[in-house]
């Protein structure tokens, strides 16, 4: 059982984003929805995706049993989560679809889209290797 969180872990949650974030971030129609999806479907897109990643490492990743693991299992869903946006900040920047400078709300929201996913599948990945 993970009772923390290491460089091994970290690899495999950037190629779990990875693997689903390449695909998505290649899609048209997740930039589109990065300039037209307003506010409050963004942070309702923010919240599934925590909720999710927190039902998957809580079941999957840490079998049902975070009593005297909270910090760890809150900890590993923030460095989850915000490796999988690193990850597809750097695959749109390379796209030149994340405008970060030149329209940084365009770039948040296609981020926070295609994080969604790509979270999802870097906590899958993390959990493949239990101990």
């Amino acid at each position: 059982m993970k009772y923390s969180f290491n460089l091994e872990d970290a690899s495999q949650v950037a190629i779990g984003a990875f693997a689903l974030g390449v695909p998505i971030s290649f899609s048209e129609e997740a930039w589109k929805l990065g300039v037209t999806l307003p506010t409050f479907n963004l942070a309702i897109i923010f919240c599934l995706s925590v909720i999710f990643l927190s039902f998957f490492a809580y079941q999957s990743v840490f079998q049902g049993n975070i009593v005297g693991r909270v910090p760890i299992f809150l900890f590993r869903i923030v460095v989850a989560y915000s490796i999988a946006g690193f990850i597809v900040a750097l695959i749109l920047l390379s796209l030149d679809k994340f405008p970060l400078i030149s329209d940084p709300a365009i770039a948040l929201k296609r981020l926070v889209v295609i994080t969604m996913p790509a979270s999802m599948g870097a906590i899958i990945v993390d959990s493949f290797d239990k101990e």
